[in-house]
C-alpha cells in the first residue's frame, strides 16, 4: 500500500540512485525531487541514461544502488503492476487485435475490476481524449495522433499516482506534434497527474515542462525551470547542448561596479555585468544567445542599446537564411571567428535584412551576456 506524501515531502523522490550494465554506468548516484501535480521533463543526448531512469522508475529496471521514493515509501523492489505509476511507451505498444475500448480496458481487466465499473472507466478515457465513435476500431484502422491518444488513455485508465512517458510524440509530424503538446499540457492541468516526460526534443521539453532535468553521461546536470536553463546555464556544456550560443573565451582583466572587462582573442575586450554568484576564475567564457545580438550597418550610439557598456564587433554577412519569424545571420568578424545573430522580421518586406557580403557591426550589451568558468 502506498501512502500518500507528507506536506514537505516531494511525491517522487530518487535518492544516489545508480544503475550498470556490465562495465557501463547508465545512471551514476542520480538525486531527484518531483513534487505532485508537477510536469517534469528529463531532458539530455541519445545515451545520457534518461530512459533507463524512467525504467526504474516504471519498475522495468531495478537499481544497483539507492532508492526511489513514492509518497515516501520506497518502490525500487515494488513489480511494475503493483505500483501506481504506469508508463506510455514510445511506439505505444498497442495490442493490435483489440478494439480502442478493449486496449483501454486491458490493464482494469488485469487488474480485477468489476465490468461494471470498467465500462464507466473506459468510458471516461474515450471522453477525455476524445475518440468518442471509434471505439470498435482496431489500431491500424487509426491515425498516428489517435493512436497515440488510445495509449494515452489506456496509461491513465488505472488512475496513476505518476505518469512516464517515454518519447511520446517522437512517431508524430511537426503540426500533430504542436497540437498535441498543447493537449498533453491541458490534460495534466485536468486530471493534476504527476507526468515525467523524457525527450531529446529541447523545444519539446520547454514547452511543456514547468522544470527540466538535463542529464549528461548517467548524471543530473542542471535542475531549472526552462527560462532559467536558458539565460542561466550552470556550465557551458549546458550552454552548448540547449539551443544555440555564442561562446568567447578570454582572461578577466578588471572587475567593478558590477561589471567585467574580459580580454579574448576572437572579439577583443568585452564588457559584461557580473551576476551572482561572483566569478572566481580569471579564465572564463563569455556566451551570448544569438537572439541577443542586433545587426547594424554602422556602430549604434549608446543611446541605441541604454544607459549601458555596448559591444560592438565588425564583420562581414556570410550567410542569411530566411526562417519566417526570424532571420538568422552568421557574420564573420576579422579574427575569423563567426558570430550568430537571430532577428525578428518585423517589416513584411526586406527593408531591414543584410545580405551575405554586407559589412555589418555586430552588437550586445553588458547585461546580453553572461559569463561561465571554465
Amino acid at each position: 500500500m502506498i501512502e500518500s506524501a507528507g506536506l514537505d515531502m516531494p511525491l517522487l523522490r530518487i535518492e544516489g540512485v545508480a544503475k550498470s550494465f556490465g562495465n557501463f554506468r547508465a545512471v551514476d548516484q542520480l538525486s531527484l525531487d518531483i513534487r505532485a501535480g508537477e510536469f517534469f521533463a528529463l531532458l539530455g543526448p541519445s545515451g545520457c541514461g534518461k530512459t533507463t531512469l524512467l525504467r526504474m522508475l516504471a519498475g522495468f529496471e531495478t537499481p544497483d544502488e539507492g532508492r526511489i521514493l513514492l509518497g515516501g515509501n520506497d518502490i525500487a523492489q515494488v513489480l511494475p503492476h503493483e505500483r501506481p505509476v504506469n508508463m506510455m511507451f514510445q511506439n505505444y505498444a498497442l495490442f493490435p487485435h483489440l478494439s480502442v475500448r478493449d486496449n483501454i480496458a486491458f490493464g482494469l481487466r488485469r487488474a480485477g475490476m468489476p465490468r461494471a465499473e470498467i465500462a464507466t472507466r473506459v468510458a471516461e478515457m474515450v471522453a477525455l481524449v476524445r475518440l468518442e465513435g471509434m471505439e470498435k476500431r482496431k489500431p491500424d484502422q487509426l491515425s498516428g495522433g489517435q493512436r497515440q491518444r488510445v495509449a494515452l488513455a489506456r496509461s491513465l485508465a488505472r488512475r496513476p499516482q505518476v505518469l512516464l512517458l517515454d518519447e511520446p510524440l517522437a512517431a508524430l509530424d511537426k503540426k500533430l506534434r504542436e497540437s498535441t503538446q498543447a493537449e498533453l499540457m491541458e490534460l495534466q492541468r485536468r486530471l493534476g497527474t504527476t507526468f515525467v516526460i523524457v525527450t531529446h526534443d529541447q523545444e519539446e521539453a520547454m514547452t511543456m515542462a514547468g522544470r527540466i532535468g538535463v542529464m549528461n553521461a548517467g548524471r543530473l546536470v542542471q535542475v531549472a525551470t526552462p527560462r532559467n536553463l536558458y539565460e542561466a546555464p550552470a556550465t557551458r556544456w549546458i550552454a552548448e547542448f540547449v539551443g544555440d550560443i555564442n561562446l568567447f573565451e578570454g582572461q578577466v582583466i578588471a572587475s567593478g561596479h558590477s561589471r567585467l572587462t574580459i580580454s579574448t582573442s576572437e572579439a577583443g575586450t568585452l564588457t559584461v555585468s557580473e551576476l551572482w554568484p561572483p566569478v572566481t576564475k580569471n579564465v572564463v567564457s563569455v556566451a551570448i544567445r544569438p537572439e541577443k545580438v542586433k545587426l547594424s550597418r554602422r556602430a549604434p550610439a549608446i543611446e541605441e542599446g541604454g544607459p549601458q557598456a555596448i559591444n560592438r564587433l565588425e564583420g562581414v554577412v556570410t550567410e542569411a537564411n530566411y526562417l519566417g519569424g526570424v532571420t538568422t545571420y552568421k557574420v564573420k568578424l576579422e579574427s575569423g571567428a563567426v558570430v550568430r545573430a537571430a532577428m525578428a522580421n518585423t517589416a513584411r518586406l526586406d527593408v531591414d535584412a543584410y545580405l551575405a557580403g554586407q559589412r555589418v557591426v555586430a552588437w550586445f550589451t553588458a547585461d546580453d551576456c553572461l559569463v561561465l568558468e571554465q
